[in-house]
């Protein structure tokens, strides 16, 4: 709370998470888009959420879904316009609501213009100095310039025509930008203003632990026994949590700072995507009072079902977070964990040993869904109850359980595909929502096109999906849906008087 008594929105929101492309789609195509989220807006406000976040929208090849940037100010086809966003930032505003961007900075797409330059320019060029560009190992360079390995698999690097190598964190169609170079910066204050002017509230902001890299690229050390590959990268210390990262963030809270200034009334949050597991003393350098406002603290999402580790995943997080002054952020569900009732429904749930992300050789025949479903309730009433602000993904409110009989050939998932089907990947939580029990309408989530016709949805929703429709639960008061509006009521009784609304 500020000096003169008013509680910045964002320290006790309830925020949402949109997954663009599942959420609803508005022209009869069957991939989500922003028109189809504007039309349910009414149905967000009714959860009693304070705020939407969505996952990328910008113009993209849509190998990872949008979080391979082809254009940072633009808006992808498939979703819609630049219009559609004023629209829906209009909608949110006249709701009550905020709107939240997902800002990508530690890399772009390999199609973006800058990207393709940088393969047009010689080596040492201005163009390759947005990026890692480096001359390989061996008699011919035939080598990586280093070890280190790719968050989804393979090795970080790729070589390009002229024999030099570009690194590339996740997949060889994320190019990492090298945030030394002062074009990068200036490139993403224009983004961030480009947003901002148009009216968006605030960025959560990806992957920010890979941002910055240490000086010369050195091999990183062995790995230890058992370390699996798509766990590899999370143990490089010269690719992530690098401390030249958080002068790019200090240099991002001056730019919405001044924003604010220039704009009064005006109340922007950067909220950081910071994977540190179990180490809230690692996360709280995110969100010193120059830094982040907001980072996600995922302990309490990873948590088995287990009191004690529980209780010390609020607890340490607090201690910690809370009692320095830093907001404290949670999550149970998001676009890339699957999703809680099949987590805490699976046999090994109770295992204080069990991280309960993504299991890998997960087939879904040994979960207990009523069981998941009684400690999910369990778990986001603790959630909704404890101090800070709560994040939710979408489908949560309706007990949607992860989906894992997903034809191998329908899965789109970059992890799938380039760990040849070792990792699951993360489709099977980002299923095509249920609104109804129309079947003919991919249960509600596509308005029919103009001549009639209804595209298949882009992943397959299961033949009972139906079972989940958010129009069956909202008549239902014993049902998931009235437990998260029961839940969001109670929370407002609590809350600070003093909140400044949208502009």
């Amino acid at each position: 709370m500020s000096a003169t008594g008013h509680q910045k929105w964002w320290r006790d929101a309830v925020v949402y998470q949109i997954y663009v492309r599942s959420f609803a789609d508005a022209d009869g195509d069957g991939i989500g888009d922003l028109r189809g989220i504007t039309t349910r807006i009414p149905y967000i406000s009714s959860l009693g959420v304070d705020a939407v976040w969505l996952t990328p929208f910008f113009p993209s090849p849509q190998r990872d879904h949008g979080y391979d940037v082809a254009d940072y100010v633009d808006v992808d086809p498939q979703y819609g316009t630049l219009a559609d966003v004023d629209d829906l930032v209009a909608a949110c505003h006249a709701h009550g609501l905020r709107l939240l961007a997902d800002i990508v900075p530690n890399h772009c797409s390999s199609e973006h213009r800058w990207f393709r330059d940088a393969l047009a320019a010689p080596p040492g060029s201005a163009a390759r100095r947005r990026f890692f560009f480096r001359d390989g190992r061996g008699d011919d360079g035939e080598l990586p310039p280093n070890n280190w390995p790719a968050a989804f698999g393979g090795s970080v690097w790729t070589r390009v025509a002229d024999g030099q190598w570009y690194l590339a964190t996740f997949t060889p169609w994320q190019p990492d930008f090298d945030w030394s170079d002062p074009a990068v910066v200036a490139d993403f204050d224009d983004i961030l203003r480009f947003w901002l002017d148009r009216g968006v509230d605030g960025f959560r902001v990806d992957a920010v632990t890979h941002v910055g890299k240490a000086p010369g690229l050195p091999d990183m050390p062995p790995l230890e026994d058992g370390v699996g590959e798509i766990a590899a990268a999370g143990h490089n210390s010269y690719g992530m949590y690098w401390p030249s990262a958080h002068n790019v963030w200090r240099h991002w809270r001056d730019t919405v700072d001044a924003f604010e200034c220039e704009h009064p009334g005006r109340e922007v949050v950067l909220v950081a995507e910071a994977y540190t597991a179990r180490r809230p003393d690692l996360l709280m350098d995110y969100v010193r009072p120059d830094e982040f406002h907001e980072a996600f603290s995922f302990d309490l999402m990873l948590a088995p079902w287990h009191a004690p580790s529980i209780h010390r995943a609020i607890d340490d997080t607090i201690a910690t977070l809370h009692a320095n002054g830093a907001a404290v952020t949670w999550t149970l569900n998001n676009h890339d964990t699957q999703r809680i009732v099949t987590r805490l429904g699976r046999p090994e749930a109770e295992d204080p040993e069990s991280w309960t992300g993504n299991a890998l050789s997960t087939t879904g025949t040994d979960i207990d869904l009523a069981v998941g479903d009684r400690r999910a309730r369990a778990l986001t009433a603790l959630a909704f109850a404890v101090p800070g602000s709560l994040y939710l993904y979408q489908g949560e409110e309706l007990g949607l359980p992860e989906v894992f009989d997903i034809p191998d050939d329908r899965r789109e998932d970059p992890v799938f595909h380039l760990t040849d089907g070792e990792g699951l990947g993360r489709d099977g939580c980002r299923i095509p929502l249920p609104w109804s029990t129309e079947a003919a309408t991919s249960f509600g989530f596509s308005t029919p096109a103009r001549d009639g016709s209804v595209g298949e949805p882009w992943l397959p929703q299961p033949v009972a999906w139906g079972d989940y429709a958010a129009a069956d639960q909202a008549a239902d008061d014993e049902s998931m849906l009235a437990f998260y509006r029961r839940l969001s009521a109670a929370r407002r009784l609590r809350r600070w008087p003093a909140r400044s609304s949208p502009s």
